[in-house]
């Protein structure tokens, strides 16, 4: 396994808001980054240009972070690559890493969601498309985390998750600053399940904004919601212990909660009256809880897990139910114990 002791080389593919920004703190610490960008002309633009005006205005590249038009070249010269494209697009990316040698390398993801059509968590869609990529090598980097804040440096806690105690504490190690402390896990399945989860949660909160409910209702939500990820996390074999810490609790209150939350506003929208597809189409960036919710509910179902708020986001969004009377089903079923 590398030393990140030793001179690191790191790519991030993906130059999204998040993308970017985890490349300036990288390159800030003093490693030589590589920025891989999906479309040639704009790795062109972000490299003539030296910030990324579209997804994170006014943020300046260090010198020592170079932008590249070839994920080939970025990821086959680096020991830590990270996945920082859109959940759904994880797979494609990964396909073109096929070649790579990966002896001796680490890839963290930091994209949040479930893939479509699999029911796959990112480390699973990774470690199935990547030929001879081991476990102990994958990492996750989650937690209450906008980019927004991340890259004007104020503070911000995340972990590093890994099944390997040894590959969570490099990943630690490369990312760890005094506004940016990282904490590890090794139960990425938790953590995944719960970065995942809070994006649905945050659609139903932003739902509950846009309707016009309370901090009653809010409070119900990111509570329930709670429950729902921990029933998936302890179903699938993670600990439910983990959705008490930053990649559960933590993202979801920040994510129900932010006015930078894209999930957040999505559902806020819909809660005031506009369909999916004009929210959607837009929006300058990804919202990965549309896609996740319909991904989870048919999770849920197949698993037989229960979660209603999932299926009640996952009702408005796809099958159109009105939200007044998907909020009214949703209140009246039948009534339950708190643990169950």
């Amino acid at each position: 396994m590398t030393n990140l002791s030793e001179p690191l080389r790191i790519a991030v593919l993906g130059a999204g808001s998040w993308g970017t920004t985890l490349a300036v703190l990288l390159a800030k610490k003093g490693y030589s980054v590589a920025l891989w960008a999906h479309r040639p002309e704009f790795a062109r633009q972000l490299s003539s240009e030296r910030e990324n005006r579209r997804y994170l205005a006014s943020v300046s590249f260090p010198d020592n972070l170079r932008v590249s038009e070839s994920l080939l070249d970025a990821a086959s010269s680096s020991s830590l690559i990270v996945t920082a494209v859109p959940s759904q697009a994880l797979r494609e990316t990964a396909e073109q890493l096929r070649d790579i040698v990966f002896e001796g390398k680490i890839i963290v993801n930091v994209a949040k969601g479930i893939e479509l059509q699999t029911g796959k968590r990112m480390s699973e869609v990774l470690l199935e498309t990547i030929p001879g990529l081991k476990p102990a090598q994958v990492a996750a980097l989650y937690g209450p985390s906008h980019a927004e804040e991340v890259s004007k440096e104020q503070p911000t806690t995340v972990v590093a998750s890994s099944p390997s105690q040894e590959t969570a504490r490099k990943v630690q190690e490369a990312f760890h600053t005094s506004m940016f402390r990282v904490y590890t896990n090794t139960d990425i399945t938790g953590v995944e399940i719960a970065g995942s989860v809070k994006n649905i949660i945050a659609i139903a909160a932003g739902i509950s904004d846009g309707i016009g409910y309370g901090d009653n209702a809010k409070a119900a939500i990111i509570t329930r919601g709670l429950a729902e990820m921990s029933r998936l996390c302890d179903r699938l074999g993670g600990d439910p212990v983990t959705v008490s810490g930053l990649s559960g609790i933590g993202d979801l209150v920040v994510t129900c909660l932010s006015r930078h939350s894209r999930n957040r506003y999505v559902g806020e929208e819909i809660g005031r009256g506009r369909s999916l597809d004009d929210v959607v189409s837009h929006m300058n960036m990804v919202a990965e809880g549309v896609h996740t919710s319909k991904a989870v509910y048919e999770l849920s179902q197949k698993l037989g897990v229960e979660m209603p708020i999932t299926q009640t986001v996952y009702q408005m969004l796809f099958e159109k139910k009105p939200v007044q009377q998907a909020i009214l089903d949703l209140m009246t079923r039948e009534p339950k114990d708190e643990v169950y």
